[in-house]
Parts: structure tokens; C-alpha cells; sequence
């Protein structure tokens, strides 16, 4: 072998050897939010989950969110915001979304919800047809009919697409961390994984503060 070859050979198999010895996240499909945002509770690490209901890939990292969500420590919070990047059939999304929040009966329906679109192909930004199929899922509908036409669900509405465009959102999923990190598109396993390093990050950084 030439000895510029062996030389650009070596120099190749050291810079592989480093980028395997780094940290993970410093190798992360994530990019700094700028500028960064204020979160709901600053004493706590938010971790805030855009999505819309017609997104595949939303409803892909919907239930291993959910379990790992369950599982986070006390000083980590999650936000679910539903987007519609003004968009109407996704708005009508937007507020069923806020409006299942409204009556008690999102954490019962919101897989149930994406199965329905993806799955059973029924187009619930129809209201008529999300109206018939709530009914069917016992829900109250008079109630739900109030609260979807209510002020409050409007304003989460507005709230979530002005959220979104404060953090510069072109697609989801999009996971942010602590108004700080925004994560590049991934399978949910490799999403989550990231998520945890990143708030053993936003964690260090705030004790290093402290000091």
C-alpha cells in the first residue's frame, strides 16, 4: 500500500474510532431551538410532544411515548400538543383533540382516535361522522359538542399552532426538550433513547448552575 494511502487509511480509521468514543447525544439527530422557549414549569424538565392526529408516524410513536411517559422520573413533565399548520381538516382535529381533553375522555380514546383514521379509515374531521363514532364510544355527545364549540377549546387551538410556530415546527412528530432541543425525525425507540439523554443534559446543566 502507498504510504499516503496507509497514512489517509489510518487518519480515517482514528476519526471513526472518535466519533464511536463520543457521547451519544453528541452525535444526536437534535439541533438547539432558537431562540429558546419558556416551558409551563420552570421547575421542572418539559418535554413537549407536537403532533396531528392523520400524521402515521405520530400515531407510530404514540403508545411507546405513553409507556415512557409513565415511566419518567418526578422533576419531567410531558405536553401533547395537537398542531394543524392551518390546515382546516387538521384544525377540526386540533379541537377534538382539546375537546376530549375538555371532557375526561382523552386518555380512554386518544389510541382509539388514531386506529379509527389509520386503521378503520373513518375521516373524523367530519363532524357528523365524529359525532357518530364518539356516540358509539360512549361518549356524552351533547357534552362533547359544548366543549368543541366551546371558547377554551378554540384558544388551546390558537395556543397550539402559535406554539408551534414560536418553535419553528415544519413537520411531525417534534419533540422538544425543555424549550431547548428539537429532535430530528427517528424511529421511536431511537426518539425516546435521545429524549433520556437529553434530559440527563438539561439536568447536568441546571446543577452545574447551581454550583
Amino acid at each position: 500500500m502507498h504510504q499516503t494511502t496507509r497514512f489517509i487509511f489510518r487518519q480515517i480509521i482514528a476519526l471513526a474510532a472518535l466519533v464511536l468514543a463520543l457521547p451519544v447525544f453528541a452525535q444526536a439527530a437534535y439541533s438547539p431551538v432558537q431562540p429558546p422557549q419558556p416551558t409551563d414549569n420552570p421547575a421542572k424538565i418539559e418535554v413537549i410532544d407536537f403532533f396531528y392526529y392523520t400524521c402515521p408516524h405520530c400515531k407510530s410513536l404514540s403508545a411507546p411515548l405513553s409507556a415512557w411517559e409513565k415511566k419518567l422520573p418526578d422533576d419531567v413533565y410531558v405536553r401533547k400538543i395537537h398542531v394543524s399548520f392551518g390546515s382546516a381538516s387538521i384544525t377540526n382535529l386540533s379541537r377534538l383533540y382539546y375537546a376530549l381533553e375538555a371532557t375526561g375522555d382523552l386518555a380512554r380514546l386518544n389510541q382509539e382516535v388514531f386506529k379509527a383514521l389509520h386503521e378503520q379509515r373513518i375521516n373524523l374531521a367530519m363532524e357528523g361522522k365524529m359525532l357518530e363514532w364518539l356516540a358509539k364510544q360512549g361518549v356524552n355527545t351533547q357534552k362533547f359538542s359544548d366543549a368543541y364549540k366551546s371558547f377554551g377549546v378554540e384558544s388551546k387551538v390558537r395556543r397550539a399552532d402559535q406554539l408551534s410556530q414560536a418553535y419553528r415546527i415544519q413537520g411531525v412528530p417534534a419533540i422538544i426538550i425543555d424549550g431547548k432541543y428539537l429532535l430530528e425525525p427517528n424511529s421511536p425507540e431511537k426518539l425516546l433513547a435521545l429524549a433520556d439523554e437529553l434530559i440527563a443534559k438539561v439536568r447536568a446543566e441546571r446543577a452545574a448552575k447551581k454550583k
